[in-house]
Formats: structure tokens, sequence, C-alpha cells
């Protein structure tokens, strides 16, 4: 079963997301040099699981992953240059994501693995200390 992590970040990716979602037939561009990574997390078989769009990333070159206090960070860099006669052109950026794990999660444990453009980072996390309870709701008619 999947289900939907609560992420727990600053402003910044939300609006790079928002800013991304612009048609670009209004000729709105993001900021040069502001780039963000594209992430999606979710609960699912005993993992917290990161994925990230990092296409044409070398990941064992460009990518770092850290963990520090439970903030799980993706930080890549980017270099592309294009040479055609009489002009070249570059393109290069850095970049990076910060996620909070979940107070459970084993961070000692976390694998990372990358495949067709995607960053795929899984945590264990103990699902045993999860308690699910309904909450009866009480009302206060006063009549």
């Amino acid at each position: 079963m999947v289900t939907p992590a609560r992420r727990q970040h600053g402003l910044l990716p939300d609006l790079i997301d928002w800013a991304e979602s612009f048609p670009s037939m209004f000729g709105f561009r993001p900021a040069s040099g502001i780039q963000g990574i594209r992430v999606e997390d979710f609960v699912e078989d005993g993992m917290y699981v990161v994925r990230a769009e990092l296409p044409g990333i070398d990941p064992g070159k460009d990518v770092t992953i850290t963990v520090d206090d439970r903030l799980l960070t993706i930080s890549a860099e980017r270099s592309e240059q294009t040479t055609e006669k009489n002009r070249s052109e570059f393109r290069y950026g850095s970049f990076s994501r910060a996620v909070a794990l979940p107070a459970d999660a084993k961070e000692e444990d976390i694998k990372a693995s990358y495949a067709k453009g995607i960053l795929t980072v899984r945590v264990p996390v103990d699902e045993t200390a999860k308690v699910h309870r309904k909450i009866e709701i009480e009302t206060g008619d006063e009549s």
C-alpha cells in the first residue's frame, strides 16, 4: 500500500514548482540560475521513498546525498556544452532539495539508486511504532 508522506519543507520548493507550471506561451521563464529538483515522496512496504527527477546527470559524479538530524538533502550539479559551427553554448547550475525524514526513519540503512533520469532514495521506517485509532467527536449541545 502506498501512503503519501507528510512533507515538511520551506516555501522555496513550492514556489519553484509553481513557477515551472506556467505555460511557456506567456514567455515566462524562471530566473537564470534558479533550478529546483522535482521530488515525490511516499511510504510503501515499510520504506519512506523519495524520487527525484535528475535527467542527464551522472549520479556517481554530480549527485550528493546527505542526511543530518533527520534532514535528507539531495544536491546536484549540471554542466552542459553544445558546440556547433560558428557558435557554442553552455549551461550550468547547481541545485538541491531537502526533505524531513519521518521520526521513525532508520538513517543508517538508507539506500539510493538511479535509473532513467530518476534518483530513488529508500529509507526503512519502523512501522510497528505507529498506532492508529479513531478519535471520537464530542458535541456540546446547549439547549
